[in-house]
């Protein structure tokens, strides 16, 4: 197959054709805002600000989708249900998660393809991270 010089058509990742960075952060800034004034999800996050989990979040996020790898960098294999397991994840903190995650994923207006595969993600996430029964 001959290469065309300045041929651009190469395939992009799932977090280029989304929109990259902006995208993500702007998912996970979205999200973090219904988590803090959830009385539910709140509690899981220890930290006076939720500034650190929101990057964590991001990060990973976006290194999942085919950005950069800088959450493994920073942090080594994601682990997120050990990551998880001192938490009590439930049916109810699994819905709330996914409530605030839809609010957030709303919010980007995404292509409906985009939309659909990001989403099928995240409630394979939120589901894969239930704990406790009830």
């Amino acid at each position: 197959m001959n290469e065309i010089p300045g041929d651009t058509t190469q395939e992009q990742t799932f977090y280029e054709q989304v929109g990259g960075e902006e995208t993500f952060r702007r998912l996970v800034h979205r999200f973090y805002e219904g988590v803090a004034a959830d009385p539910l999800l709140r509690p899981m996050y220890p930290e006076e600000d939720l500034g650190p989990a929101e990057e964590r979040l991001a990060l990973f996020l976006m290194q999942y989708w085919g950005g950069p790898r800088t959450y493994s960098d920073h942090r080594g294999h994601p682990r997120l249900r050990m990551r998880h397991a001192p938490f009590t994840v439930d049916q109810a903190a699994h819905d709330a998660w996914l409530r605030h995650m839809r609010d957030a994923l709303d919010d980007l207006k995404l292509a409906p393809e985009h939309e659909a595969e990001l989403w099928r993600y995240l409630t394979y996430a939120a589901a894969s991270m239930v704990n406790t029964a009830g």
